[in-house]
């Protein structure tokens, strides 16, 4: 058996070289990107002032999807867990679906940050005058996608050199992007403070609840999003059940308090005149950069041209990060053989090559039909609510089926806390709107159509038992949510009164938890999955012919 520090040459082995810093500042990387530089605005043009409780309701809804997944993070630190959690717990066929979605969340994050940068960076006069990054819509130009392609240029050869460098590079990357959004808050708080603005427009509160719910799809979970890149790279961690929970918990308090600061210093920094006739356009329409904006008006233009630099770490040094990740995601279902095997080998660097490739060329067939920003956001916000809500019904399963394995962290009150973390990520999943669930739904029947690909190309004695009745909770689950979202009030006919909306929505959750958990596969069957991983759960076998 290798050891750590061996680089492979075909047989398959991570490198276990990402360390607590490491892990902590891939977490909270993908944590702060665009989502600073946006979100703030996109919040508070649909909830106003209110959209301070927007942050404050994700941050507990997904703070407590975190704590569940740095229980299974440190239980079962593989790499791509979250493709490998309900693998274990309900077999691969449900684990294809749930790693399906969370690669197709993670594959389009890179175009969108570099969406956000170039979005940004057309701000600058010379750049509007001279390159033309964006048409009037904010969508990209021929140059603006020369550009794009440009970065996702760099994001790969980052990772195909080696998570090492990735996460040095990163470590270095989010020193300098949570420094900035702070800075931001002292400038801005010390200069343009207008307390008053939080009951201008319309009141705190201008558009009610409904405003609130409205605004954590449009940017505000997009924003929060990203803990579980930790656990994504746990398989190459040196001390995986020490740090992977530690990095989780850590980045998701650090990124909450951090966007908190923001949006109280983007609401008070507004001038009073910019909202008497409400939220709408608090910066002025069309504005990329709002907190640029804000800045030049408050006389501190040397914060502005930072904050320009910074449209360019901060979005970037998140697109690196997902990169890194969609590729971990793709090579453990290529290992599972639920997508072609290529996808898994590792090469000499001690990275997946095939799937960081994969993973340039879907971000780059993202730009056509998404070439922005915000026509993006709600789609992967829904996405991401999926993936994260197959972990509690997991971890409750687990505990049941799997009770004597290790855990260096545990999750207090698991018993309610996992039916929570659930009831959170499908009400978010809701509020993403009919839109969004709908082509989810049939961007998981594409994916499903490749499994069966694959797995129909496989020698029949390589295939594993598809243990389809324990998948079996998983369709009334995505299907019933895209129903009531087609009759709900965000997206839908609006059949579903206020209120009431979510009463079914959190109903319907706990009922397919409860048929999920009893559908799990065996004790037995769980261990044979567990045990299936190699000894050493970094070490991979090599692929054929390698």
């Amino acid at each position: 058996m290798s050891t750590a520090g061996t680089e492979g040459t075909g047989t398959g082995q991570l490198h276990r070289s990402v360390g607590f810093w490491g892990l902590l500042f891939v977490s909270l990387g993908s944590i702060i990107g665009s989502g600073w530089l946006l979100g703030a605005l996109t919040a508070a043009t649909i909830a106003g002032p209110a959209s301070l409780i927007s942050w404050v309701l994700a941050a507990v809804m997904l703070a407590v999807l975190a704590l569940v997944h740095a229980e299974l993070g440190a239980a079962y630190p593989v790499a791509g867990g979250t493709a490998r959690f309900p693998f274990f717990a309900f077999g691969p066929l449900a684990g294809f679906t749930a790693g399906w979605m969370a690669w197709v969340q993670a594959v389009t994050i890179a175009p969108i940050e570099v969406e956000a940068t170039l979005s940004y960076s057309d701000h600058i006069d010379w750049v509007r005058r001279d390159a033309a990054l964006l048409h009037p819509d904010g969508t990209l130009t021929g140059t603006g996608l020369t550009a794009a392609t440009g970065f996702m240029l760099l994001f790969t050869a980052v990772n195909v050199v080696g998570v090492k460098l990735l996460a040095d590079t990163n470590a270095a990357a989010v020193v300098w992007k949570t420094a900035v959004p702070l800075l931001t808050v002292a400038v801005l708080l010390t200069l343009s403070f207008h307390g008053s603005n939080f009951t201008a427009g319309g009141g705190f509160a201008p558009h009610g609840a409904h405003g609130v719910f409205a605004a954590l799809p449009a940017g505000v979970v997009f924003a929060l999003q990203g803990f579980e890149q930790a656990i994504q790279l746990a398989g190459e961690a040196r001390d995986p059940q020490r740090d992977v929970s530690r990095a989780v918990i850590a980045a998701m308090v650090v990124g909450t308090l951090v966007y908190l600061l923001l949006e109280v210093a983007f609401i008070t920094a507004l001038a009073p005149g910019s909202l008497l006739h409400g939220w709408a356009n608090p910066v002025g329409k069309g504005d990329f950069g709002p907190y640029a904006t804000l800045a030049t008006a408050a006389g501190a233009g040397w914060l502005a041209t930072v904050l320009y630099l910074d449209a360019v770490i901060s979005p970037a040094g998140t697109g690196l990060v997902y990169v890194a990740a969609s590729s971990r995601l793709s090579y453990a279902l290529g290992r599972e053989r639920a997508l072609p095997r290529v996808l898994a080998w590792v090469g000499r660097r001690g990275v997946p090559p095939a799937s960081i490739a994969l993973a340039f060329v879907v971000g780059e067939i993202a730009f056509l039909p998404f070439p922005s920003w915000q026509s993006l956001v709600g789609l992967v916000t829904s996405a991401t609510a999926i993936m994260y809500g197959y972990a509690p019904v997991a971890l409750h399963a687990l505990r049941l089926r799997d009770p004597d394995r290790p855990r260096p962290y545990r999750l207090p009150a698991w018993r309610l806390l996992c039916p929570v973390a659930f009831v959170s990520a499908n009400l978010i999943i809701y509020w993403s709107g009919y839109q969004a669930d709908w082509k989810l739904g049939a961007a998981l029947l594409v994916g499903l159509a490749v499994f069966a690909a694959t797995r129909a190309a496989a020698p029949r004695a390589g295939r594993s038992a598809l243990h389809a009745r324990s998948a079996g909770w998983v369709w009334p689950w995505l299907g019933g949510l895209v129903l009531i979202a087609r009759f709900g009030r965000y997206g839908g006919g609006g059949q579903l009164p206020d209120w009431w909306d979510l009463a079914v929505v959190v109903g319907y959750s706990l009922l397919v938890y409860g048929v999920a958990v009893r559908l799990a596969m065996t004790g037995q069957e769980v261990a044979a999955a567990v045990a299936a991983e190699p000894h050493d759960p970094y070490d991979r076998p090599p692929l054929p012919g390698a």
